[in-house]
């Protein structure tokens, strides 16, 4: 009951005049999409197919397999309303989560929203296609409040149940884009949210990594594109050791890869 109150918490200005256009809009291109689902799909040549169609009945809406966590890199929630509802900036999530705690869904789940831009992570390449995108409101250089924290774990607890995604699969937009993007921050609490099951932690009591483990290897095991060593160090470091921004891996980094690529 209680992420259902929060999915249905806007800000009061989202449903007045000030977002009636933009909405209209989000209205027009569903319906859009929904002609071009109605459509015959001629995989082939048209003319080619036009007697030959046979429509399955087995299918289903795509799912989200993976959460991707963002900071806004922006004054507050409004200027990024505004950002998520001008055309021209193409760029949009499916929740933004304001300091104080509310959640303002945008887009539909099942739709694709352009959030990861270019990213990798494992052999998946088109991230948007296959996830959902989560704003948190901050500035990149302030801790994240804790009704904002407290929602976010609302809402990842009602993703993962709905669409049984995977707790290895709940990342941040540093992990997938290493060497363009920085959030969320390093004030973001990953591990609080690996204890309530978004993706993972490690505990290194007594860890022994074989003498010829091979560290860069086991990020690229875990999803880190390793073509650039430094920033895909740098984005691990920003993940699982935010006390340490050195692009160097440490017998103590080797430890917390060891126990965290078994993991994955």
């Amino acid at each position: 009951m209680i992420s259902l109150f929060i999915f249905s918490v806007l800000y009061n200005s989202c449903s007045s005049n000030k977002y009636a256009k933009t909405n209209n809009n989000y209205k027009k291109q569903t319906k859009t999409l929904s002609k071009e689902l109605r459509k015959q799909p001629y995989a082939i040549d048209s003319a080619l197919m036009a007697s030959q169609w046979v429509g399955t009945t087995n299918f289903g809406m795509r799912k989200p397999n993976f959460v991707i966590i963002h900071h806004t890199a922006q004054k507050n929630c409004e200027q990024t309303f505004s950002t998520f509802t001008l055309t021209r900036t193409q760029v949009s999530a499916h929740y933004v989560i304001c300091k104080d705690g509310t959640v303002q869904h945008m887009l539909n789940d099942y739709l694709r929203a352009w959030h990861a831009g270019n990213s990798k992570w494992g052999n998946v390449t088109d991230i948007n296609s296959s996830s959902v995108g989560i704003e948190l409101d901050n500035n990149g250089f302030d801790p994240f409040t804790e009704s904002q924290i407290n929602s976010l774990l609302l809402v990842l607890k009602t993703l993962k149940k709905k669409y049984t995604i995977p707790a290895a699969n709940f990342i941040g937009h540093s992990d997938i884009a290493p060497s363009r993007k920085v959030d969320p921050s390093r004030f973001f609490p990953w591990q609080q949210l690996a204890q309530n099951g978004f993706g993972n932690w490690y505990d290194t009591t007594n860890v022994k990594q074989p003498e010829n483990f091979n560290a860069l290897q086991a990020l690229r095991i875990i999803g880190y594109d390793t073509k650039d060593s430094i920033v895909a160090i740098k984005a691990f470091k920003l993940h699982f050791v935010q006390q340490d921004s050195l692009p160097i891996i440490t017998d103590a980094d080797r430890k917390i890869i060891y126990e965290l690529v078994k993991k994955y």
